[in-house]
């Protein structure tokens, strides 16, 4: 390898180090480091939640044996004759027997540490950084279907040293083939693929074990945004909108893909945090199996109407439940929420979805994990960013699916926006909810209705009025209509969130230039991929190949003077030899 080494550079990220070939032979993103320390965070409390869960377990179970043991035997029949008085003694003796085995078998057998499947490892840095980082981590195994990415993470793994090769694997596979032959082995499938999840969906969904954490990245947000509907739809089963709220929006597209995929093995799958950070979306979920759980599947799912005038959003449930006596009744939702015309403006509605409407984030886990970080911020690279995103994410309103705009409200009526605390200080003042969202700064969750909002608009706009438009605009029909609520502007303890009080960043600006997506590994380089890479490293390698094709020209010019004059002695050992 040491006569290799001028070929690679080498990248420190945490605690693990990597040999990254110059060449570009396989992916590696700088800006992914993001996600891999979010990742980190997460699994950290994961293994400490699954620690917690099975002591739980435990406890349970051995209340429940020492009742059994603690239960008087004359108790069970006090009138019965000295014969049946006996079988129930008996009885009981063999239940005390049989639950001590139990406490003893359940005493013995301890939780073991989380075996994590990572299917697309790439250069294998995500799985040294679990390996070497989190404590109480298990075997990582590293699939790749890719012969010079496998090569590369086994490379990595030697050079990371000892503990990087007890606790890495890496294997040659399809990383669907793999988990579809190791159903319910892995505690922890991490998918993070180039573009699109979809097709390792049905497979990662049967690889994790019950109670498991299936993390999963879509970077294919021109698709899950609304850029191409038909190819969501394909890939995902639901259709995009292209609204303000496009980014949580594709979260929540993907939740619902895979409890789709989930549920055809009955199973569902409970969200702990989904966020949005710079050019994707990632999940992290927990995988649970009960066949009754399961339908409550309808109730978590809607789709949206969106105005094509004034934008305004209504969610429609895929269904509802009915209670009755001790059980439950499942029947469609009824609809429809809207009308053919928005009551607004007048204008039709898109439709998109299904999405998941349910929360995306679990309120304990964010806070947990939000302090954990706090309380190690050395250990992580980025930490600045994953720390403002969990803030921003622990004050989300939880049960409000989507958000709205200020600048896009405005933009319907065409006047000067009201500032985000005054906004949010009528809001509130109304008796109803309101918070930021991490996806948008200019984002604003909230359960107040849409006829509220617009009549928050309207005594603003009177407050400040605007040139006359076309009657026939969104905007135009909006004002026309008077307000049916009283709208107090005064200024609102609440209309500042804790971290805005306490002027903690919460949208951090991109650290270097071209912080976005990279080209594919092996991919050529050209002039088109300025936007992605910049000048300065487009030049440096279109130099680079121009002077390796100048070097190939040389070479093969030498060969074929060499050729000449090979061909040019034999001639002239040819003639001497006739000669003589």
């Amino acid at each position: 390898m040491e006569s290799d080494l001028n070929d690679y550079t080498v990248i420190k990220e945490g605690e693990a180090e990597i040999l990254l070939h110059k060449k570009n032979q396989v992916f590696f993103n700088k800006a992914q480091v993001n996600n891999r320390d979010m990742s980190i965070a997460v699994l950290r409390e994961f293994i400490s939640k699954r620690k917690q869960e099975h002591e739980a377990k435990l406890s349970k179970r051995n209340r429940s044996t020492s009742n059994v043991v603690d239960k008087d035997p004359s108790q069970v029949s006090k009138e019965g004759t000295p014969s049946e008085n006996g079988e129930h003694q008996a009885a009981s003796e063999e239940g005390q027997s049989s639950a001590s085995r139990n406490t003893e078998g359940a005493a013995r057998r301890e939780l073991q540490p989380p075996k994590v499947l990572e299917a697309l490892s790439a250069s294998g840095l995500r799985a040294l950084r679990y390996a070497r980082e989190i404590e109480g981590i298990g075997q990582v195994v590293a699939l790749d279907n890719d012969l010079a990415s496998v090569e590369a993470c086994q490379r990595n793994i030697k050079f990371n040293g000892s503990l990087a090769i007890s606790k890495v694997e890496s294997h040659h596979t399809d990383a669907r083939v793999h988990m579809l032959t190791h159903p319910n082995e892995f505690d922890v499938v991490d998918l993070d693929p180039y573009g699109s999840p979809s097709i390792f969906l049905d497979s990662a969904i049967q690889s994790v074990a019950d109670g498991g954490l299936l993390m999963c990245t879509a970077t294919d947000m021109a698709v899950l945004c609304g850029g191409n509907g038909e190819v969501c739809y394909s890939k995902y089963g639901s259709y995009p909108l292209r609204g303000k709220y496009c980014h949580e929006m594709a979260l929540r597209i993907l939740l619902a893909s895979i409890e789709s995929h989930a549920n055809r093995y009955k199973r569902y799958i409970v969200p702990v945090l989904s966020v949005q950070i710079d050019f994707y979306v990632r999940v992290f979920v927990r995988v649970y199996t009960s066949a009754s759980a399961m339908k409550n599947t309808p109730l978590k799912l809607s789709y949206v109407y969106q105005c094509i005038g004034c934008d305004s959003f209504h969610l429609q449930p895929v269904g509802r439940s009915l209670p009755k006596n001790n059980s439950v009744r499942y029947l469609p939702a009824i609809g429809p929420v809207v009308t053919q015309e928005c009551n607004h403006c007048g204008k039709k509605f898109n439709m998109g979805g299904p999405i998941w409407s349910a929360p995306i984030h679990d309120q304990e886990w964010v806070t947990s994990i939000l302090n954990s970080v706090k309380s190690m911020k050395d250990r992580y690279p980025a930490y600045d960013r994953i720390f403002a995103v969990l803030t921003t994410v622990s004050e989300e309103l939880l049960d409000v699916p989507l958000f709205l705009s200020l600048h896009n409200l405005c933009a319907t009526l065409k006047c000067i926006s009201p500032s985000a605390a005054m906004f949010r200080s009528a809001v509130i003042n109304a008796n109803y909810r309101i918070s930021g969202t991490h996806v948008n700064p200019l984002g604003m969750k909230t359960d107040a209705p849409m006829e509220v909002i617009w009549d928050i608009m309207r005594c603003w706009v009177k407050n400040h009025p605007i040139k006359a438009q076309a009657p026939e605009l969104p905007g135009s029909v909006i004002l026309s209509k008077e307000p049916s609520h009283q709208v107090d502007f005064s200024r609102h303890v609440g209309s500042l969130s804790k971290a805005q009080a306490k002027k903690v960043a919460r949208f951090l600006p991109n650290p270097e230039k071209h912080w976005g997506p990279k080209l594919r590994a092996g991919r050529q380089i050209t002039s088109k991929h300025v936007s992605l890479i910049g000048h300065e490293a487009v030049n440096g390698h279109l130099n680079q190949h121009i002077e390796e094709l100048k070097e190939e020209e040389e070479a093969v010019q030498e060969d074929n003077i060499q050729e000449e004059l090979d061909a040019k002695r034999l001639k002239t050992t040819e003639d001497i030899a006739s000669t003589s």
